[in-house]
């Protein structure tokens, strides 16, 4: 399979690109974003582009992929609902539309979080916006659009997180992974970025995936 990953330098872009180098399935990893991730490898494609709302320009390299792997986000700390809403939301959509028209075959796949709100009208800013977000994902006509809701995740083999307070949180838990990786809430990337192939691989029955489900994918895989 051919695979776009959106998001490539953060946590849960390179939990993605990693676990797609190490899979006989994917043949091609065309990552897009305003930088090229550090990793290297024979199947990587790297597209740098500074508006990655606006895809025109690379439309005739963005053809005939299976599968894009959404894992562009940011943390809504500090953030008005205005600015968080620009980048979670309009980016996505915009992406997606454009990437639905040339490839309607393929199956898209955006990591959102545990406790988004799917009626949008709760209380918290960012559980609505990403709530609006998947339900806006899911009404497009890709053959398959799946959300991931992972809660906490673990970082393994090098996977590190752009947000220094994060990593040094992360570090600061690393003695305690065995431990924490027992509760359903929580995964590692290693789980998360298997879990994302799988299920281009070969579906799910439900568009919201959690945790725990991510989880029991992970071990199929």
């Amino acid at each position: 399979m051919k695979v776009i990953i959106f998001g490539a330098t953060g946590m849960v872009g390179q939990s993605a690109l990693r676990e797609c180098f190490l899979d006989d399935k994917v043949q091609e990893v065309v990552t897009i974003g305003r930088k090229a991730p550090m990793q290297q490898h024979a199947k990587l494609r790297s597209i740098e582009l500074e508006n990655v709302a606006d895809l025109r320009p690379i439309e005739q390299q963005i053809t005939g992929f299976d599968a894009c792997l959404f894992c562009l986000g940011v943390s809504s700390q500090g953030m008005k609902e205005e600015e968080y809403r620009r980048i979670t939301y309009d980016i996505t959509l915009s992406v997606a539309e454009t990437l639905v028209r040339l490839n309607p075959q393929m199956t898209f796949i955006y990591v959102s979080g545990s406790g988004t709100d799917s009626s949008e009208r709760g209380r918290s800013m960012w559980a609505r916006v990403k709530g609006k977000t998947e339900n806006d994902l899911l009404r497009l006509s890709f053959k398959a659009v799946y959300m991931f809701r992972p809660g906490l995740i673990l970082p393994l083999h090098g996977v590190k997180s752009k947000t220094k307070l994060y990593q040094f949180l992360y570090d600061v838990q690393r003695p305690f992974y065995t431990l924490l990786s027992k509760s359903n809430s929580v995964i590692t990337s290693e789980q998360l970025g298997k879990a994302m192939i799988q299920v281009v691989h070969t579906g799910y029955p439900s568009p919201i995936i959690e945790s725990t489900e991510i989880k029991k994918i992970s071990v199929e895989h």
